[in-house]
């Protein structure tokens, strides 16, 4: 068994989002299990707009204190250059990266008739296009130290749909394909890459009904979960969607019906079979 307070001795890992919530505990539990931790976070508010905070440098100035290893970075996810930058930061100051942890994100909720265009485009851009960048920026880093840890972030918007969400919905569904592709492609470089779709009280969902008298679905439930992905704990694991709801744990899977098969009319179907077979095609 690996000693429980040098689970991540000696790696450098990167969190985004790192500056409030579920990255802001992410980071000060790798960082007390050993992990240099680069603490990343544009201080946007949660609807992702200014203003801006500095809360990555109180998180990694706090981190620092208690006797950890951090230093803060506000690099956007969202562009290309930040991103760039955000690695070349971790380069520097720790030699390399190991782990990453993609929790940037940021809410504005509108039905699909009501949403503006921006609003969607904005939460694909840091949700997915950030994701991605970072998946990327961080594979080419951890070829060169023959593996590491990437742990994505989706949701139950995207696996399960939410009214309202449908910007959010699309890119979570997205991190959950590019999570599985990305698994397949990377296991040969020894980087095992995994999701977490956590359902917690932060700031950005404190104000849901849901939420009102609920205390027990906190941030502090899933860096655990974070923790066990980014460390040998999880051994060989690789494309798993973990789904954190307070004390319970769970995994999702895409599954697929048993489904009906014609042989007649060389397997074509026409609408009206399909209708009269529809429950039996659907069928678990």
């Amino acid at each position: 068994m690996v000693p429980a307070m040098t689970l991540l001795a000696g790696k450098v890992a990167i969190v985004t989002g790192a500056g409030r919530g579920i990255g802001e505990q992410t980071a000060r539990l790798f960082a007390a299990q050993g992990a240099a931790v680069v603490v990343n976070d544009a201080g946007t508010g949660p609807d992702g707009k200014l203003p801006t905070e500095p809360v990555a440098e109180r998180v990694a100035e706090e981190i620092v204190a208690a006797g950890g290893n951090a230093v803060a970075s506000s690099h956007s996810v969202s562009n290309h250059s930040d991103v760039q930058a955000l690695f070349d930061l971790t380069r520097n100051q720790f030699g390399g990266v190991d782990v990453l942890v993609n929790s940037a994100g940021f809410l504005r909720d509108q039905s699909l008739l009501r949403m503006a265009e921006q609003d969607f485009s904005d939460v694909v851009d840091v949700h997915l296009k950030g994701t991605f960048l970072c998946c990327q920026a961080a594979a080419n880093a951890m070829k060169t130290r023959g593996g590491g840890s990437i742990i994505n972030t989706t949701g139950v918007a995207g696996l399960m749909g939410n009214f309202g969400q449908v910007n959010a919905s699309a890119a979570q569904a997205a991190v959950y394909g590019l999570t599985r592709t990305a698994s397949i492609e990377l296991q040969r470089f020894g980087i095992r890459v995994n999701a977490v779709s956590p359902l917690a009280k932060t700031r950005l969902t404190a104000e849901l009904p849901m939420f009102e008298h609920v205390e027990s679905m906190s941030a502090r439930h899933v860096a655990p979960v974070h923790l066990f992905l980014a460390s040998a704990l999880s051994g060989q694991t690789t494309g798993s969607i973990v789904s954190v709801a307070g004390g319970r744990l769970s995994v999702y899977r895409m599954v697929e019906s048993a489904g009906e098969f014609k042989e007649a009319d060389e397997g074509i179907w026409d609408a009206h079979e399909i209708a009269e077979h529809f429950s039996a095609i659907r069928k678990i």
